[in-house]
């Protein structure tokens, strides 16, 4: 572990995003998500000025719900694909790809990765219900009693920070309610409609205290964004966003089942408390200088956690830290400035890079934060996940 730690000094800006695609993202997209993969991946290639042939790299993660990378290189007419990688893993490994990505150029086995997620979230296969999951694992003890899905299971963590340090409904709404203020301006996000703290209050309940608002959205789409070596990178046709750091990792026990909220050492802290330090040290920089965060937001409590653990306010702070108007895109720390996942879409948190890249490049329109030169990217919510800092 202290090895990895210690080349993560010695990669900072060498490697960076030269490219980033995406498809439209709909509740129905009609079409295999093998071709969403290879639309947004397409894409990002075109966007960095490159051609098939110039790749020699692809990797992706999923939930045995997506095209595996060698048939999306394929299907590219990739010509060799040296490095294709699937990693079988949730929204936690958003960040890990790229951080993949790195360790593959360096190591030699690639030169120019595509890294992509690509998922029929809606249509077809459905993280929300849990139904997929029940026969596996520990799960299996726990689906006969009712006890399956993700909002259930984070549910609890929010129910017990409500105990102990006073969260009111009012300060999770401010979380909803601010992501749709910058999915408005956003021509990709699903949802567009404006909406009040009132129509957050009066949304229906799903599982206490999580009500509909607080639940990210379940979307068909794919992304997509192309990696190389930084001296690569001068040569293409946007400017390179570079990579400053990242971390991967999380507490005790984070391998066990994210459902066994007994054991889990303490419920005030998850993944991103037992992260900091390293994505921090790598990247050679504090949280006070990133000027927008991408945090991963399945649901709005996930976002005061990170908040929390990565050091933008204490524990037991962070409702009051929203509540303020810090995360707005006016505040000291803009937030999910293309309505997250909450509103502009799921693509399993991959769209948080898309949009970090967007705002160092200076092309997020009407929701660009003023002078934005190093981004933040978060992917976890529980147990595990990895984090990334991003400059333009």
């Amino acid at each position: 572990m202290g090895s990895a730690r210690k080349s993560a000094y010695a990669l900072k800006d060498k490697y960076a995003i030269v490219g980033i695609g995406t498809t439209d993202y709909s509740a129905n997209s009609g079409r295999t998500v093998r071709a969403l993969a290879i639309e947004a991946s397409a894409n990002a290639i075109a966007d960095a000025g490159l051609k098939p042939a110039d790749i020699d790299g692809i990797v992706s993660y999923n939930f045995n719900d997506s095209a595996p990378a060698i048939a999306v290189a394929t299907g590219l007419d990739i010509p060799n694909a040296g490095y294709a990688v699937d990693f079988l893993a949730g929204g936690n490994a958003a960040n890990l790809i790229v951080l993949s990505a790195v360790a593959a150029i360096e190591a030699g086995l690639a030169d120019t990765v595509v890294c992509y997620r690509a998922m029929n979230g809606r249509s077809g296969f459905r993280l929300g219900g849990g139904r997929e999951f029940r026969a596996l694992g520990p799960t299996q003890y726990t689906a006969p009693f009712g006890w399956i899905t993700y909002p259930q299971a984070m549910a609890m963590w929010c129910r017990r920070y409500q105990i102990e340090y006073g969260l009111t409904p009012e300060q999770l709404g401010n979380v909803a309610v601010t992501l749709r203020e910058n999915a408005v301006l956003n021509p990709r996000a699903m949802q567009r409609k404006p909406m009040t703290m009132d129509d957050y209050l009066a949304s229906r309940p799903i599982v206490d205290p999580f009500r509909m608002f607080d639940i990210c959205l379940e979307t068909d789409g794919a992304c997509a964004v192309v990696v190389t070596s930084a001296e690569r990178a001068r040569d293409m046709k946007q400017k390179p966003v570079y990579i400053m750091g990242g971390a991967y990792g999380g507490g005790p026990q984070q391998g066990d089942d994210l459902f066994d909220c007994i054991r889990w050492p303490d419920h005030s802290k998850n993944y991103s408390h037992y992260i900091a330090d390293d994505l921090w040290r790598s990247a050679g920089i504090a949280p006070k200088d990133v000027d927008v965060a991408e945090i991963y937001d399945c649901f709005t409590y996930s976002i005061l956690m990170q908040l929390e653990g990565l050091g933008f306010c204490g524990l037991g702070e962070a409702g009051s830290f929203i509540a303020d108007g810090h995360i707005r895109r006016d505040g000291k720390l803009p937030v999910n400035t293309h309505g997250g996942l909450l509103s502009e879409g799921y693509i399993h948190g991959f769209n948080h890079v898309i949009e970090a890249v967007e705002q160092l490049r200076g092309q997020s329109g009407p929701r660009q934060v003023a002078d934005a030169e190093i981004a933040l990217t978060t992917a976890g919510a529980m147990t595990c996940g990895s984090a990334m800092i991003l400059r333009r």
